[in-house]
C-alpha cells in the first residue's frame, strides 16, 4: 500500500497513514453532523500503529465529544483530523475529507457536486 497524506486546511497539521484504511462509512448522528458542519461524516479507521503525525502536532486540540471519544481538530480553522478511543486505543478514527486522496482517485476537478439536499418544507436554514 501506498502511504496517504492528510492536512489540515491551513496546512499547519499534516500526518501519514502507512498501513490500510478499513470500516468507512457515512455517520449521520446530529453530533457528526455538528462537528462538521455537514450532513454527514464520512470516516475510515486505521490502526495506531499505521498513523503518525508530521508536522504541527502541538496545532491539534481535542475535545471530548463522549465518554471516552476524543475528536481530533486543528486550532486555527477547526479541521476535523482524527478520533481516539479510550475503549479501542489500537485504532483511530480518520475523517476522509482532511486525506490528500484526489490523485488516488483520479478526480477530474477538484469540487465533487452532487443532487441538491431536499429539505422538508417546515426547515428553516
Amino acid at each position: 500500500m501506498s502511504p496517504i497524506r492528510g492536512s489540515c486546511l491551513c496546512g499547519g497539521i499534516a500526518y501519514l497513514v502507512t498501513g490500510p484504511l478499513t470500516s468507512a462509512l457515512n455517520c449521520h448522528c446530529s453530533m457528526c453532523r455538528k462537528a462538521h458542519g455537514a450532513a454527514f461524516r464520512t470516516r475510515a479507521r486505521v490502526a495506531a500503529g499505521d498513523f503518525r503525525w508530521e508536522k504541527g502536532s502541538e496545532l491539534l486540540n481535542y475535545y471530548e465529544s463522549s465518554a471516552g471519544t476524543h475528536r481530533g481538530f486543528c486550532r486555527i480553522y477547526g479541521t476535523p483530523l482524527s478520533s481516539r478511543f479510550d475503549f479501542e486505543p489500537a485504532f483511530l478514527g480518520l475523517p476522509l475529507g482532511a486525506l490528500a486522496l484526489s490523485a488516488a482517485m483520479n478526480a477530474p476537478r477538484p469540487h465533487r457536486l452532487t443532487p441538491p439536499l431536499l429539505l422538508p418544507p417546515d426547515s428553516h436554514l
